[in-house]
């Protein structure tokens, strides 16, 4: 897990590179994961079921605004690892800067925005009876936060970059553990329901934001910035924005499914059924943490050494990746399958005098996720792939092919499905939505992975 120079990215074997960069990608994204995970049991079983439903609800909107800041970042990193590839150090210090001022700008813009528009967004996104309420108090308080997420997204992506992978688990670790920790003195000993975990969830951001302030001051970050690097470049932007453009497409198509989603299983079963979803939605969020960590530990070295000109690193990092991922999303299956009544239960209250109305959501709970958690995750074993070969793309600057098979899974294929299925499969209609968009998205992608790599990979080095 040692951290390495920008240069050792393509210099050193790319089984024990990828490792390297991986291991601490994954370990960032559990923590984060767990983070949310157990923010959701303690919400569960601290507050309600009806609480989990709420933050269901403002995640994709929050969630959007911060991915504002990760869409920049990602977009710019794949820029700075292919310019510390080609040796150009004053275009990847310039992208740094403008990355900087960029995110301040559209996020700023974009919360304003979020506030002003409150009352409308949430019912939109399935906050509806008796969620509206709690939606609306964690969603106000968390917006507060959400420039110093988009900050800390933005500025991870460009640890990474630089071959620091270490310091970017941390800089991942250090919110979950204070959101946790403040979970635990906001909502069980200040008893502040859900302005606690609003609260705890704010400051978890804050805490990253100083960290990865103060990686970038340090000695470890390579990217020095003088004030001219925050002046906006459009021939800088415009790469950005183009790159950029794939993860914020993705995030907007997430956000869109969770309208979607919610507002479908509202209407098939109110809300204990969005209920259902938000404890699938946190195991999607958490369960395929090694597989997006592998994702992760991929960009950098695929992108450093396409810019470099080693194609056939490139094509043994591309083969590797995906058979890391594959082995470890199998391995999440497996369980998946085989517990989930018991990873259902986490998420219940089981304190003594629930009213009537919440030991029934309960009851519903238990009863439909698990049926549901087995057909979400029916064809996780392959997705590796999906994900790897839309990520190549990303990683060597090709903008529209990333965009298009990013977009395939969610956009062209699962959307579509959950509008036909449910109105003839009901409940069921939804859930194998998610495994029939997870098969033709892995197909799709495969052949157009297949023949980027002949196209470009096979061309001799000169």
């Amino acid at each position: 897990m040692a951290n390495v120079s920008a240069t050792a990215l393509g210099s050193e074997p790319i089984g024990k590179l990828l490792v390297k960069q991986a291991v601490p990608a994954s370990i960032g994204i559990l923590v984060m994961s767990l983070n949310v995970l157990v923010d959701s049991i303690f919400v569960g079983n601290w507050i309600g079921s009806i609480a989990i439903a709420a933050i269901n609800v403002v995640l994709p909107v929050s969630f959007f605004i911060g991915a504002l800041g990760m869409a920049i970042g990602i977009g710019g990193s794949s820029i700075i690892s292919r310019a510390l590839g080609a040796n150009d150090r004053a275009k990847a210090v310039n992208t740094f800067g403008n990355q900087i001022t960029l995110t301040l700008l559209v996020t700023i813009s974009m919360v304003v925005l979020g506030l002003f528009f409150v009352d409308s967004l949430i019912p939109a996104f399935g906050g509806k009876g008796d969620i509206f309420a709690p939606a609306k108090i964690y969603y106000v308080i968390v917006l507060y936060g959400i420039p110093f997420l988009a900050l800390c997204m933005m500025g991870n992506t460009v640890i990474r970059a630089e071959g620091k992978p270490r310091f970017a688990m941390i800089a991942m670790i250090i919110p979950s553990v204070g959101n946790l920790l403040m979970d635990y003195v906001f909502i069980y000993l200040f008893d502040w329901g859900m302005e606690g975990a609003a609260w705890a969830t704010t400051i978890g951001y804050v805490l990253c934001f100083s960290y990865i302030f103060y990686f970038f001051r340090s000695k470890h970050s390579e990217l020095k910035l003088g004030p001219n690097c925050f002046v906006l470049r459009f021939s800088i932007i415009k790469e950005i924005g183009a790159l950029g453009f794939v993860t914020l497409s993705r995030q907007a198509t997430t956000s869109v499914v969770y309208l979607l989603m919610n507002n479908i299983l509202f209407g098939l079963g109110g809300e204990a059924m969005v209920a259902v979803y938000a404890i699938i939605g946190r195991m999607l969020m958490f369960a395929l943490f090694p597989v997006f960590g592998v994702t992760q530990g991929f960009l950098p070295i695929a992108g450093f050494n396409y810019g470099a000109k080693k194609y056939d690193r490139v094509r043994k990092t591309i083969n590797m990746a995906i058979l890391y991922a594959a082995l470890l999303a199998t391995v999440v299956f497996v369980g998946l399958f085989t517990f989930p009544a018991e990873i259902a239960s986490l998420f219940l209250s089981s304190k003594e005098g629930l009213p009537e109305s919440e030991l029934a959501i309960n009851a519903f709970v238990l009863e439909h996720t698990p049926l549901a958690m087995r057909w979400v995750f029916a064809a996780t074993p392959i997705i590796a792939l999906q994900l790897i070969g839309a990520a190549y793309f990303q990683a060597i600057g090709k903008a529209v092919p990333a965009l298009l098979l990013t977009l395939t899974r969610q956009g062209f294929f699962f959307i579509p499905l959950i509008l036909i299925l449910p109105k003839y499969y009901g409940e069921l209609g939804v859930w194998t939505s998610f495994a029939i968009a997870d098969v033709l998205a892995t197909l799709v992608t495969g052949f157009y992975l297949r023949r980027e790599i002949k196209r470009t990979l096979n061309v001799p080095v000169v």
